[in-house]
Order: structure tokens, then sequence, then C-alpha cells
């Protein structure tokens, strides 16, 4: 473990000053992604039926708490701001699912910058190394071997971590995209079911 973290800290130094806001950048893109897996994981598990939904619509009753999932958050929701107006509730449902609808949007813009930011970074890391490179060719000619090791192993780390770092995000992006968008047709089509129980 121990020579772990040494190999880890060597690599770290010798990417240069880029890593570290490639860090903080892979830092928060996977602290958003795993709030946004957790969050959906939520609504799928543990769900109501349509049926079920409309049922404790027309009783007034909510879901028992072991009941997490999408329909469950909606019924309970609508129970909790219900005016028993049956005009004022058609709204009142509309409105929920509208909320909840846009809740399952936020974060997934964020992530999707941050996985496109770190390659260039990455970038930015290959140019801060090109450019050490070619001042140690200035000062010493193309006879230091070594000198020139130090910036190119700047510019091929900073670009190696940031596609690390990019892939895999653009991926999980594109994958909690697909969940919301199918949550969201989960979530308007209950809403609409339940329209009738008003």
């Amino acid at each position: 473990m121990h020579n772990f973290f040494y190999q880890m800290t060597a690599y770290i130094q010798a990417g240069g000053v880029v890593m570290i806001p490639i860090l903080l950048v892979s830092f928060c893109l996977w602290v958003l992604i795993l709030n946004r897996v957790l969050f959906m994981r939520q609504l799928y598990v543990k769900n109501i039926t349509r049926h079920q939904a409309g049922e404790l619509v027309k009783k007034h009753r909510t879901p028992p708490e072991q009941y997490q999932g999408a329909n469950s958050l909606l019924v309970r929701e609508f129970i909790r701001h219900r005016s028993f107006d049956r005009g004022l509730d058609g709204f009142i449902l509309d409105e929920t699912v509208m909320r909840l609808v846009a809740s399952l949007d936020k974060y997934l813009a964020a992530i999707a910058v941050l996985s496109a930011v770190a390659p260039l970074l990455g970038l930015l890391g290959t140019v801060v190394g090109m450019m050490d490179t070619f001042d140690v060719i200035t000062v010493f000619g193309t006879g230091n071997a070594r000198a020139m090791a130090g910036g190119i192993s700047v510019a091929l780390i900073t670009t190696q971590t940031g596609l690390m770092v990019s892939i895999p995000g653009l991926y999980m992006s594109g994958w909690l995209h697909c969940r919301a968008k199918n949550l969201k047709t989960r979530i308007a089509a209950t809403g609409m079911y339940l329209k009738q129980f008003v």
C-alpha cells in the first residue's frame, strides 16, 4: 500500500502543476456522478405500480416509507400539496410532475462540462511540457536528453491523465442522460394516469 502511494505521488509530481486542476476536476466529476447514480437508483428500486399509485391517490393515502421509487415520490409529493379542488389539483399534479422531471437534470450539465474540460487541461499540460522541452533545447541544445525527458514526461502524463478522467466521465454522462430520460417518461406517464383520480 505504501509503495502504491509512493508511485502515485511520483506520477503526480512528474505531471507538473497542471495535474492539480485535472485531479480537482476528477474529484468533482465523480462526486456529482455518485450523487446522480444514487439518486436515480433510489427512484428505480422499491417502486409502486401505476395502479397502486392510482389507488393511493383515490384514497388520499401516502405510500409506505419503504417505497421510495419514482411513482411513490410523485404520489407522496402530490398528496402533500393536494387541495381537493378538482381544477386546481390538476395543475398541482402537473407542477409536481414538472418539478420531479426537472430534478432529474440536476448536475447532468456540470458532469458533461467537467468531462469535456479534463482533456483540455491535459492538452494544456502537453503545451506546458513542450514549452519546457524547448526551453531546455534553447539552453543546452539537443545533447541533454535527461533534461528534455522532464518536459516530454509532463506532456505525456497530463494528456494521459486528462483522457483517463474524460473517457469514463463522458460514458457516465451519456448513461445518466439515458437513465434520466427513462425516469422522465415513467413519471410523465404516471402523471397522465393519475389525472383520472384527481
